[in-house]
């Protein structure tokens, strides 16, 4: 079960990136401007990346976005988060969101850290 979890994290961050891919062919302009964008958000500034990291999971959790979900789950390992702040970071989305926030903190961030930090 828990290879079968591990692909299936994986496998979701990989179609991503090929998702990215075929729409950058399609759409090179648009996703250039987009991609720089979004790297002069996550730069560092008043606020961490860390920190920024840690936002855009919460954001994520709320909107139900699965693919943001496991992006920004690693983008918080990546960036060094603990368990701890990353749990604290689900509290806080699920002071918004409800139940559903706290579901996809339970299930799918946990699945994230435990498969990513192997």
């Amino acid at each position: 079960m828990e290879l079968e979890r591990m692909d299936s994290i994986k496998t979701k961050l990989i179609e991503y990136k090929e998702g990215v891919g075929k729409f950058t062919e399609k759409m090179p302009e648009f996703t250039k401007t987009y991609t720089s964008f979004t790297e002069a958000c996550f730069s560092e500034g008043a606020l961490s990346k860390k920190m920024k990291q840690l936002m855009a999971l919460g954001i994520s959790i709320h909107a139900q976005d699965e693919y943001c979900i496991i992006y920004h789950t690693k983008g918080c390992l990546d960036q060094g988060c603990t368990e701890d702040e990353i749990l604290n970071a689900i509290c806080v989305a699920a002071a918004f969101g409800g139940g559903p926030s706290m579901s996809q903190g339970v299930t799918l961030v946990q699945a994230c850290i435990d498969e990513l930090n192997q």
